[in-house]
């Protein structure tokens, strides 16, 4: 294993040359669900495609994801390996907060989505059978992952599913923020910190008209949102988005309501990842690379259902395309 980013960006590079191209997600946008079966078989996705059902599709995005993106981080040692790990960590958050919803409403563990990690594929059904949270979070102390200490945080200030997610989040973002500004990567710990602002968009949203204090699911560590600037975003003064301009998150101004919000965040931190591109030596290159792949898996799956159940091309074509 290689102890800087050069061997790590050599295979990034290499593995970048088979990202779908913008023709191939047009195409498929207009296919009914056999064709697009035919199509995503001439992909790298074709080799992991084990059957013809909306569920082998979801099997062999995430099964090529791992394969392509999942080992980034055990290819290299040092700074470059932590680097990625920071990366991948962010995914592990995110399907441990789809399994946790998941247990909660009784949908199976086949139907999650999973993003490729840092955490073993065996480890997710034991994971998903756990009894409760705590359980969970005991499993998770196994491998020594930083998710268990900020789960166990979260458990003991709150049990309400909704707000322990925001809790869950913010441990977690707050410390591998912590963990970015180790690094001597400012491509990477820039993103990260754009990251924690767009959670605090969310958050502000998703919990307007609760009369929660502000500090109990405000994250710190972003870059253009501050806690006062939250505070009134919380209580409904959507000025704040207007007053991004200048900013990466100028995308935001008119924003009314969390499902724009969430789409256009999705939009400009690919956008943000993207500019990675522009350090070759540093993390910014898997950055990008890391993104754009989770950005690839998003669009087939949604391409997937529409083309299985039929539904028109306008109905899913703007959550499929970032300009």
């Amino acid at each position: 294993m290689a102890d800087d980013f050069a061997y790590l960006n050599a295979r990034v590079r290499a593995r970048r040359a088979g990202l779908l191209k913008e023709s191939f997600f047009q195409e498929a946008l207009d296919l009914p669900f056999p064709d697009f079966l035919r199509l995503l078989s001439e992909t790298p996705y074709g080799q992991d495609l084990a059957g013809q059902a909306l569920g082998d599709v979801d099997r062999a995005v995430e099964r090529t994801q791992a394969r392509l993106v999942g080992d980034l981080f055990r290819l290299v040692t040092g700074e470059a390996r932590e680097a990625v790990r920071l990366l991948l960590l962010r995914n592990d958050l995110t399907n441990l907060l789809a399994v946790l919803r998941a247990k909660a409403t009784g949908r199976p563990l086949e139907e999650v989505a999973l993003l490729p990690g840092t955490l073993k594929e065996g480890l997710w059904p034991l994971l998903y059978e756990a009894q409760d949270a705590a359980s969970l979070a005991q499993l998770l102390a196994v491998p020594g992952h930083p998710l268990a200490r900020a789960l166990r945080q979260a458990l003991r200030e709150t049990q309400d599913p909704a707000r322990l997610e925001a809790l869950l989040a913010k441990r977690f973002y707050e410390e591998l923020s912590q963990g970015a500004k180790g690094l001597d990567q400012p491509a990477l710990r820039d993103y990260l910190a754009l990251e924690v602002d767009a959670e605090n968009i969310l958050n502000a949203f998703k919990f307007q008209g609760e009369s929660l204090p502000p500090e109990e699911v405000f994250i710190r560590g972003g870059r253009f949102l501050d806690r006062v600037a939250f505070a009134r975003l919380l209580e409904g003064d959507y000025a704040v988005l207007d007053e991004l301009s200048g900013t990466p998150l100028a995308p935001l101004a008119g924003v009314r309501d969390l499902k724009e919000a969430a789409r256009r965040l999705r939009c400009l931190l690919l956008k943000e990842a993207r500019k990675g591109l522009n350090d070759p030596l540093g993390a910014g290159l898997a950055l990008a690379y890391v993104k754009e792949r989770e950005w690839e898996g998003q669009r087939l799956r949604l391409i997937a259902r529409k083309a299985y159940y039929g539904l028109p091309r306008a109905q899913v074509e703007e959550e499929v395309t970032c300009s």
